[in-house]
């Protein structure tokens, strides 16, 4: 009798460290889920349904509103250089531009700066990145395959990448090296290759920190043939800035007496002399590739407003065939991850590099601190603490991505990385005390490539906007053995342009139509603004004093004006 009863005993014991040690591996295993970073090159809040924006009855990405329905939308999330690689080396290592050093198109990454893909292999994660890439040197994650095309860019159809474990030139020598060449359209691509290391390459035993990179929707937005289709008989809405434009801009942007509106700011109808969206639309050999059947002649006949609203129906109907691609693409992931019981263990997030003009204010391209250039989609899914269908206007930007996905994965931030964890915000839909009340924002390639966006920075808070234009090169063109800019820009001509600042009410003129700087009304706001910019700059160590003087100077010299 005794012995039943310690036999009883004994089993009871047992069953009781059993599911303790069960409960233990559970809370090991909720406290690292598998995270997959998606990212999209250039897509726009405005070009996705959960935004609410003229584009959204049109429905262009089922599958990315779903899962941002099934987790938290984030209404504020900003870009603070917008411009890819400079995005991009912001997103890897917590910094912004001057930080990490990564001012235009040609800065590059070392490998051992790569904050956010060290400190997650340090928690115990398995990591991987596949597609697009942009930061030169070799990735630090355990597994890559990446573009390696124009400047790691990518081709859209049948493109190369290189993959760990081949042997990775340096950047420098990349020249003629083609790594391993892939047929199809990238965005099916790159979603095979994720698709074949989630099956086939990656350690089941660790949980997986994954960022799936696509080139689409980017400039020259090739897309896949099978959606030559889509959206033919459709009329995509306009923008109405796309042909009167109110008091949007300053002398900073259009010259005085509108004297430079040719050569500033690539437009969709040929206001820009140098580039406009029908060079490229209507003598396009890229086309051929996606439709080989395209009249590229449809326009020839075309002038003002009729011109225009050709090109950009063309525009956008292209750029949504490449969003479309995307959309289809995440949803194969997505059918995966439930397939193999992973959907609801995964933190999938998403965003673009940046924002991007679909017409707005006759603009094409990135660049511009305005809203739909510097706005960046971004929402997260993951049932164990973040309630299905809700948003936040909490105040977020690229820099806050590294230390919140770190956070996630159970780790701390470095000291070096300027970003703030967002993570309590996807837990409670609060913003906590003392959090981020505006976001920074500096674009340096003055008057580069042929897009030729004057240098600016600002402040962006929920209610306000403040830009300061200065019209200058960040290298002192007053050195003679200084050049005036990179020669990689492509500028085609150089020149300074006028300074000035422009203040935008955001809660009155929400799409940015009136530049209320010099109305009185907003004086006291705008000092308060200028007061708050300045700090944050200092917070920053946005150093243009000992860097660069001849920008502080004018800075300087116009803060009062």
């Amino acid at each position: 009798m005794k012995l039943t009863k310690l036999s009883l005993l004994f089993v009871l014991v047992s069953v009781i460290f059993s599911c303790k040690n069960q409960k233990t591996e559970e809370v090991k295993t909720k406290k690292q889920p598998n995270i997959i970073f998606i990212m999209s090159d250039d897509h726009t809040t405005q070009a996705l349904g959960i935004y609410g924006s003229r584009l959204a009855g049109l429905n262009p990405t089922p599958a990315l509103d779903k899962i941002a329905n099934e987790g938290m939308i984030f209404n504020n999330c900003f870009v603070t250089n917008s411009i890819c690689t400079p995005s991009r080396a912001t997103i890897i290592s917590g910094q912004y531009s001057q930080a990490n050093g990564v001012l235009d198109l040609e800065g590059s990454v070392e490998t051992n700066k790569q904050y956010l893909p060290m400190e997650i292999k340090k928690l115990g994660y398995q990591t991987a990145l596949v597609g697009k890439w942009h930061l030169k040197h070799q990735p630090n994650f355990d597994y890559y395959n990446i573009f390696t095309q124009h400047h790691q860019q990518g081709s859209y159809f049948d493109p190369n990448l290189t993959e760990s474990g081949m042997n990775y030139k340096p950047y420098a020598d990349m020249e003629g090296y083609e790594g391993k060449a892939y047929k199809g359209h990238s965005s099916d691509v790159i979603t095979d290759i994720t698709l074949n290391w989630l099956k086939t390459k990656r350690d089941k035993s660790k949980p997986f920190f994954l960022a799936h990179q696509f080139k689409a929707p980017h400039d020259d937005f090739e897309f896949a043939p099978r959606y030559k289709d889509y959206l033919a008989d459709t009329e995509i809405p306009e923008p109405k800035s796309l042909y009167e434009n109110g008091n949007h801009g300053s002398i900073a942007v259009r010259g005085a007496n509108d004297s430079l509106i040719h050569d500033i700011g690539s437009s969709i109808s040929k206001r820009n002399t140098i580039r406009h969206m029908g060079m490229r639309l209507w003598s396009d050999t890229y086309t051929k590739r996606s439709n080989p059947d395209f009249d590229i002649h449809q326009a020839d006949d075309l002038e003002g407003d009729a011109y225009t609203h050709a090109t950009y129906q063309e525009y956008l109907k292209r750029y949504l065939r490449c969003v479309k691609g995307v959309d289809d693409n995440v949803a194969r992931l997505v059918k995966y991850l439930k397939e193999e019981g992973l959907y609801d263990n995964t933190i999938i997030v998403y965003t673009g590099d940046q924002g991007f003009m679909l017409g707005e204010h006759d603009y094409i391209d990135k660049r511009w601190m305005y809203d739909e250039s510097m706005r960046m989609p971004f929402f997260v899914r993951y049932p164990e603490y973040i309630n299905a269908g809700t948003r936040t206007d909490a105040i977020i930007n690229n820099t806050d991505f590294a230390p919140t996905l770190i956070e996630l994965a159970g780790g701390t931030a470095p000291e070096q990385m300027q970003g703030h964890s967002f993570k309590s915000i996807l837990e409670t839909g609060n913003e906590p005390d003392g959090w981020q009340q505006s976001t920074y924002y500096r674009y340096w390639m003055h008057m580069a490539h042929a897009h030729a966006n004057p240098a600016h920075f600002g402040i962006r808070t929920k209610k306000y906007k403040l830009i300061f234009y200065y019209g200058k090169y960040w290298v002192d063109t007053d050195k003679p053995d200084a050049k005036w800019n990179k020669e990689s820009w492509g500028n085609r001509f150089t020149m300074h342009t006028p300074v000035a600042w422009e203040f935008y009410d955001l809660t009155k003129d929400p799409e940015e139509m009136n530049n209320a700087y010099e109305d009185p009304k907003y004086k006291d706001i705008i000092a308060h603004l200028k007061e708050q910019l300045k700090v944050k700059r200092e917070e920053l160590n946005e150093d243009d004093g000992s860097k660069f003087p001849h920008l502080q100077k004018v800075i300087d010299e116009h803060w009062n004006d």
